[in-house]
């Protein structure tokens, strides 16, 4: 019987080990890489071209007049200097986190949630009639959204039309007394569709079933939204914030239109900063590094958000 064993162990072919995957080097053939030649000569011209310009500018002091126009010299990190000693950056820094946190943070996010959540229980008219409206803000170009709400908060406007024939109080001029809380609600009304959109996809991936469990189990509505639909959407929240909170960094034509950042500079975010540094006094060297310095914080509050992603999420 031995025998026979060792026999038949013999004979079995022995086990192959497991190909390991070959590397982009070993399958990216000459023949291979000559289509995509075209397509990387575009990337470096349109796009890794034009950020190491950035950089370099970043450190001169290049300008579109005076001395630096003439003649752009090396200054090292002094436009960095420059910028954390300006007072004006620091309110503009400060403006930019109040706007992003109100207008991306809290009312993209969580209005873009209540929608997707009421969506997904109303009816097909008032879902096709809300997401009309909240999509038709969305596509609406950015110069026309901020005309149209320049209309709406005036002294003149809409808004102090209603308030005064409603409640009967004097008209507010809020693009005056609380111009960032004006640009922010009307980045809110321009931008909650995305937000509805990525969590209405969510939400419809999230089975049925699980939610009878949880209503046989005893758990009410708040418990199921608690212990069931945010630790489902944990990775739509996290992906949302992500992008919202970049697209709200960016903004710029809204705000210019609506406040052109006053008065005062009370609504001066950092990208209008930037453009008057860059193109009202001319200093592009130093407009490129406060917009160094906006893409750093973009990129901190990308890994803030990155931390939130479930570790199977972020392979």
């Amino acid at each position: 019987m031995s025998t026979a064993t060792t026999d038949r162990t013999e004979a079995q072919p022995a086990p192959q080990k497991r190909k390991s995957h070959a590397s982009l080097g070993d399958r990216l053939t000459f023949p291979r890489a000559v289509p995509m030649l075209p397509a990387g000569l575009l990337l470096i011209g349109f796009m890794l071209g034009p950020i190491l310009y950035s950089l370099y500018l970043a450190f001169t002091d290049n300008a579109i007049r005076g001395r630096g126009a003439e003649e752009t010299s090396f200054v090292g990190f002094d436009n960095f200097v420059k910028a954390f000693t300006d007072g004006d950056f620091w309110n503009s820094v400060a403006l930019t986190l109040v706007f992003t946190i109100i207008s991306a943070v809290i009312g993209q996010n969580l209005l873009g949630l209540a929608l997707a959540l009421l969506m997904e229980r109303a009816n097909r008219i008032i879902t096709f009639a809300v997401t009309s409206v909240v999509i038709a803000a969305w596509i609406l170009p950015e110069v026309v959204a901020g005309y149209l709400l320049y209309t709406f908060f005036a002294s003149e406007g809409s808004l102090n039309a209603i308030i005064t024939a409603t409640i009967g109080l004097p008209p507010q001029d809020l693009l005056f007394s609380l111009p960032i809380v004006a640009v922010a609600f009307a980045n809110v009304w321009r931008g909650t569709a995305f937000s509805m959109l990525v969590y209405s996809a969510a939400l419809s991936s999230v089975p049925s079933d699980i939610y009878e469990s949880a209503a046989i189990d005893g758990a009410g509505p708040v418990r199921r939204f608690w212990s069931v639909t945010v630790p489902m959407l944990r990775p739509a929240i996290a992906t949302n914030l992500m992008l919202i909170t970049l697209q709200t960094l960016s903004v710029f034509g809204l705000i210019f239109i609506m406040t052109g950042g006053g008065p005062a500079r009370q609504s001066q975010t950092l990208p209008l900063y930037m453009y008057e540094q860059a193109f009202s006094y001319g200093q592009l060297g130093y407009g490129t590094a406060v917009a160094l310095l906006l893409l750093l914080i973009g990129a901190a509050a990308s890994l803030v958000y990155l931390r939130l992603l479930p570790e199977e999420d972020k392979r």
